[in-house]
């Protein structure tokens, strides 16, 4: 037989007042925080527009010219900056602007696709292939439609929301 361990008072009920409600303050933020960024997330390519700028971030790293050598060394040196700089731009105008989606999801994709040859293998093939997979997802990507308010279905199958107006069906 197993006997209970007494126990020990609740963590909140041991901390003073002012401390519960700055953490409850805090939990609400954060969780307010948390919904306002998921609502943002969901209104445009995110994860396409982020696989961007890992690429881009990606292929300037591997290319890793101090800028000096880059702006007086010409062509070969400057694609690294010129490429990689390129695919965080797009990645970042669509999360800023996603109507330009299709625009910029095409344009990342041949940035992506020539840096390979001029940026040491688009930075050893890993930004290359990390800009072609963010750029289709960035062209694929389509607006979500709203969330229907939670409701119950009838026994006829029409749907009644919460506050008893009966919905259309699908």
């Amino acid at each position: 037989m197993t006997e209970e361990l007494p126990q020990a008072p609740a963590e909140e009920s041991r901390r003073p007042s002012a401390v519960r409600r700055s953490a409850g303050v805090v939990g609400h933020a954060l969780v307010s925080a948390w919904l306002w960024f998921r609502a943002w997330r969901r209104t445009r390519p995110f994860w396409g527009g982020l696989w961007c700028i890992v690429a881009g971030a990606w292929i300037v790293k591997a290319m890793s010219f101090s800028i000096g050598l880059a702006l007086t060394g010409g062509w070969s040196y400057a694609a690294g900056y010129v490429m990689g700089g390129g695919l965080i731009l797009f990645g970042l105008v669509t999360w800023l602007a996603p109507h330009y989606r299709s625009l910029c999801g095409l344009v990342a994709f041949l940035i992506a696709l020539g840096a390979f040859p001029t940026a040491n293998l688009g930075g050893y093939l890993v930004g290359s292939v990390l800009g072609v997979i963010g750029s289709s997802m960035i062209w694929a990507w389509g607006e979500k439609k709203p969330r229907r308010p939670a409701g119950r279905a009838t026994s006829g199958g029409e749907v009644v929301s919460s506050d008893g107006d009966p919905g259309i069906t699908d």
